[in-house]
């Protein structure tokens, strides 16, 4: 899965098939660089949410003669009186929302339904076993087993209105993320899950109550000087996660154990002080070991990843930044 359409055809460029860009593409330029890869023999896939994404899609893929694959892109937010428990991502909520752009793609010579898209953000993606969050835990787990149910009904009810259609097999359900990876995979209909960050294990997937996984990426940032007995600053390390601001889009020191962030200064663009009281004799020139909390902040500052097992470094692979490209 792709998060922008040039990325896709970077990949493509690169040998890479069966890409999916997870979301909408609308700037003609892109679509038709998608066509022209496409026209080539690259397998991309575009997502879609409303018919005007297939006039826009099909009205280029006609000029240059091309059929592109879609994805129909579903809405899987829970919504309730006085609370939208979810992201705000596809408009299709209803079979009836979901209609219109079915016949649109019927419509469109130059475009085909190859699947369907429904990522359940608020299961997937949200913690419920925060420390000193109790009450807030309990109903944040209340929510996701009310949206587990009815994300699979939304699902199943999507899945048989599109066999009403008669169209082409479809090639793919996807569905889910690294968080909801253990309920998703339970429903029949979905044939892949984008467990994308979950290969990382980062510090957001410690706040989860149903698993654990074992961290294997992170960052070291080197002591420059020590501030005060116990603080050690070191130089850059603030590599802050997208989403809604909090703390917990912080990296978080892992090595030493028992080191942590200032409260009020936090990791910084230039500068990290870090609390540690442990038994090391720590000094300028040591490292610091934090992990990342999502999972793009490594890629986006580092131009290489240095693969490492049993203490030996057997890799350094280069990341999007090192390889120069920048998509978004």
């Amino acid at each position: 899965m792709c998060f922008t359409a040039r990325e896709a055809i970077y990949l493509a460029s690169l040998g890479f098939q069966d890409l999916l860009v997870g979301y909408p593409t609308w700037h003609a330029e892109d679509i038709s660089a998608v066509a022209r890869a496409i026209a080539e023999g690259a397998q991309i896939t575009l997502m879609i949410d409303s018919v005007d994404h297939i006039q826009q899609i099909e009205t280029i893929a006609s000029q240059q003669e091309v059929c592109i694959p879609v994805c129909l892109d579903l809405d899987m937010a829970l919504s309730l009186p006085g609370l939208h428990f979810g992201v705000w991502r596809s408009p299709l909520r209803t079979l009836e929302q979901i209609r219109p752009v079915l016949n649109s793609i019927v419509a469109a010579p130059h475009v085909a339904l190859a699947g369907i898209m429904g990522y359940e953000a608020q299961v997937a993606g949200v913690g419920d076993q925060y420390p000193k969050s109790a009450a807030k835990n309990r109903l944040v787990r209340y929510l996701k087993q009310r949206s587990i149910r009815e994300v699979a009904a939304r699902r199943t009810a999507t899945l048989k209105l599109i066999e009403s259609y008669h169209l082409p097999a479809l090639r793919f359900v996807n569905g889910g993320g690294t968080g909801s990876l253990h309920t998703t995979r339970a429903e029949a209909g979905v044939t892949e899950i984008t467990v994308g960050s979950g290969f990382y294990a980062p510090a957001l997937f410690d706040n989860y109550r149903d698993f654990r996984y074992q961290a294997a990426a992170g960052f070291a940032i080197e002591i420059v000087r020590q501030a005060h007995r116990g603080i050690y600053t070191c130089l850059g390390g603030g590599y802050i996660a997208s989403g809604a601001v909090g703390r917990d889009k912080q990296p978080q020191p892992y090595l030493p154990t028992g080191a942590r962030l200032d409260p009020l200064e936090g990791a910084g663009e230039v500068q990290t002080p870090v609390h540690y009281p442990g038994p090391l004799k720590l000094k300028p020139g040591d490292p610091i070991f934090l992990r990342h909390s999502k999972a793009g902040e490594l890629c986006e500052r580092f131009k290489t990843l240095l693969l490492v097992s049993n203490g030996t470094i057997n890799e350094e692979i280069p990341t999007y930044r090192g390889d120069g490209q920048c998509f978004l």
